[in-house]
């Protein structure tokens, strides 16, 4: 599709860059009407709404479901959207939401307390026929109660004060009730995903394209949001375009509005023409190296300390990024909830390194390649795709760590072996992790054994681990989850970061964005509180 040129506009009205959410000038009035061209990077995976952490599908399912409540992207507040108000009990074992009267799904069902019910049951509980897993963001979860048609209960086996905010993130958008009666493996096709939200799944080339219009009678969006009723856009056209030169190419060329995953490498280009480019805090566990314990190259805590003593994540970042991915101080971000800074932690220190290696009995070898009792200390990780220029990082790594003598093969991400592979220990020591969500609870989504089990536990994700088991570590994640007074949940946080690198479980790199670079006759387009885009406000300017 081709555009009109257009005159750059003044480079201090043009140019923004954001930490994770832009205002539109009251002065300008949004043009109606358009259709807005996205440039993904990767294609959707599945959109069952709590597989919606994975950015392509988040960037969908935020344009077309709603949720109980909204984050204030500012001051993470979370405020009425879906639900009108809200209360719980002291111990935060029960919550009850009155929800806004006359909302209905894009198929005419309605948004009630009966669907709202349903939603949470399955995203707290799962479903194992239909192969629905449980949601990462919903802890302790016992059953729900509809009170009256716009009224409903939630009750918990222990308490979940993370279970608020837990209504307003990516994972919790609502969906029709037809939506929940089908299989996991038919969520990957968008048009099966019926939300009540601004936007609608008109078409889907699988793998490659998206198109979404407004939904005409669209009312309910957040009370406290500046965008009432329907969309100003007439819809978005969402284009699978992994080259990264060709996604900004077409944005600089005027045949594209957005783009997502922005590399550091081409932000020049975007803030040299004056195309704003967003880069949207994710708020949650840093882009980290994760061990798995149960690998015996990796079992002794001297050889992760030494690993991770001869990482220099200063060189990585200054190499490879720009001002927007910050270093990191601790297992996660800065802006995260109960963050603490664990810099003294995170030293580069490649002498310190050798010799925790040669305690462990890790001797060097002709080649240079540390070996014990015949055997080379040469590990094994796989590229993440979502994350940026991963490839580029881990071979920088694999340098950094060849300093101390130790090999690491950095394997391609799209392997066919790589889903296999990853939950055996044995063939993959590593693993790349990061998970956004600006509540503590983010931290046991990353590593307790049920959900993301970035460590391979006995008893989680993978059937081969044979030992490997820290009770007190996930003692420790499941107090987070549980702790009702606020304080003490996040020094529960705090405590569970030490822990994380008093073991060596984890390599903290960098803070992870989601940059996006816009086109400036992009207006309005916002971010929710973890990065993904929100279009509803979004307008084109004549141009």
């Amino acid at each position: 599709m081709t555009r009109f040129t257009f005159s750059p506009l003044p480079r201090a009205l043009a140019f923004a860059l954001l930490a994770g959410s832009i205002t539109v000038h009251a002065a300008e009035t949004p043009v109606k009407g358009g259709t807005l061209i996205y440039l993904e990077q990767q294609a959707h995976t599945n959109l069952y709404p709590p597989a919606g952490g994975f950015y392509p599908n988040g960037g969908i399912l935020n344009q077309i479901t709603d949720k109980l409540t909204w984050q204030n992207p500012e001051t993470l507040q979370v405020e009425p959207w879906i639900a009108e108000s809200w209360s719980s009990n002291a111990d935060k074992t029960e919550y009850t939401f009155k929800l806004r009267p006359g909302v209905t799904f894009s198929d005419g069902t309605p948004l009630d307390a009966n669907a709202v019910a349903k939603n949470f049951d399955t995203y707290g509980l799962g479903n194992k026929a239909q192969r629905l897993p449980v949601s990462e963001v919903i802890n302790n979860y016992d059953h729900s109660e509809v009170i009256d048609p716009l009224t409903v209960k939630f009750y918990f086996k222990k308490p979940s004060p993370g279970f608020l905010q837990g209504t307003a993130t990516i994972g919790s958008g609502l969906v029709s009730l037809s939506t929940l009666a089908r299989n996991f493996d038919q969520l990957g096709d968008a048009r099966h995903i019926i939300g009540s939200g601004p936007f609608v799944v008109s078409d889907e080339k699988l793998g490659r394209e998206v198109d979404l219009i407004a939904r005409k009678g669209y009312q309910w969006g957040p009370k406290n949001g500046q965008q009432q009723g329907p969309a100003n856009l007439d819809g978005i056209k969402i284009i699978v375009t992994p080259e990264d030169s060709v996604r900004i190419g077409a944005l600089l060329a005027g045949q594209a509005d957005v783009i997502r995953q922005v590399q550091a490498y081409d932000e020049k280009q975007a803030k040299d023409q004056h195309f704003p480019l967003y880069a949207a805090p994710t708020r949650g566990v840093n882009d980290s190296i994760s061990f798995r314990p149960d690998n015996p190259l990796v079992s002794d805590l001297r050889v992760r300390q030494a690993l991770l003593h001869a990482t220099n994540a200063k060189q990585v970042v200054d190499t490879l990024f720009s001002p927007n991915y910050p270093q990191a101080k601790s297992v996660i971000a800065a802006s995260a909830a109960g963050f603490v800074d664990l810099s003294d932690r995170l030293t580069f220190n490649p002498e310190q390194a050798k010799k925790l290696l040669d305690e462990a009995g890790w001797q060097a070898g002709a080649d240079g390649i540390r070996a014990k009792a015949g055997k080379p200390l040469a590990l094994t990780i796989y590229e993440s795709l979502p994350q940026p220029q991963n490839k580029e990082v881990l071979q920088l790594i694999a340098q950094q760590w060849r300093q101390v003598g130790v090999a690491l093969t950095v394997k391609a991400g799209d392997a066919g072996s790589k889903t296999l592979d990853s939950l055996d220990p044995l063939k993959t020591p590593l693993t790349v992790s990061e998970v956004g969500r600006a509540d503590p609870d983010v931290i046991k989504s990353q590593f307790y054994p049920s959900n993301r089990d970035a460590l391979l536990q006995k008893g989680g994700s993978s059937d081969k681990v044979q030992s490997f088991r820290d009770d007190k570590l996930n003692a420790l994640l499941l107090a987070i989850s549980a702790e009702v007074d606020p304080a003490k949940r996040l020094q529960l946080a705090g405590d569970a970061q030490r822990y994380l690198l008093d073991n060596a479980y984890v390599i903290p790199i960098f803070e992870e964005p989601q940059v996006f670079a816009g086109a400036p006759w992009l207006k309005g387009v916002r971010f929710e509180a973890v990065g993904r885009p929100a279009f509803y406000g979004a307008w084109l300017e004549k141009h």
